[in-house]
């Protein structure tokens, strides 16, 4: 299963770790879970903290069974991430692999162009401007890369590590 929801990108690993601590280790319900992600972790709204259950998910930090969420008891290991980043989030490995077969730095835009024929049908009709929703994940994606130490910023652009 590919996750497509990635929240806004972190400045660190620390901050993944952080927010998967706010999440029980005792399965809740969704919403209770959100509360504790907000309150614990500084996540700005319901919404946010629901992107970061899902990307927590893809991460497998979290675990969600019957509508219930849980901190999967393990520690967040670098290499365990990228990992799952690049297997478990939709498009994490095709933005790494267009970087690294790159002859020089891209811009996020041009990333876009090069997989904008890979975006879901179903995606394009459910949103009124689907370009927009995933120029907004391909940013995301290539931030989380660089977090992740998959990427790297050079002059406003994106480079494979």
């Amino acid at each position: 299963m590919k996750f497509k929801v990635v929240p806004e990108p972190a400045p660190s690993i620390d901050r993944i770790a952080e927010v998967q601590r706010a999440v029980p280790l005792v399965p809740d319900g969704e919403t209770s879970c959100c509360v504790r992600v907000m309150e614990q972790a500084g996540v700005s709204s319901q919404d946010r903290a629901k992107e970061w259950l899902t990307f927590l998910r893809a991460l497998e930090l979290v675990e969600e069974t019957d509508g219930k969420y849980r901190r999967l008891p393990q520690e967040v290991d670098p290499e365990a991430l990228r990992s799952a980043f690049l297997q478990r989030v939709y498009l994490a490995e095709a933005v790494v692999a267009t970087l690294d077969n790159a002859e020089e730095p891209l811009a996020a835009e041009t990333v876009f162009e090069r997989l904008a024929d890979r975006l879901p049908q179903w995606e394009r009709l459910r949103h009124t401007d689907p370009e927009s929703v995933w120029r907004e994940r391909i940013d995301r994606l290539l931030e989380w890369a660089c977090t992740f130490g998959l990427a790297e910023r050079v002059d406003g652009a994106y480079a494979g590590a």
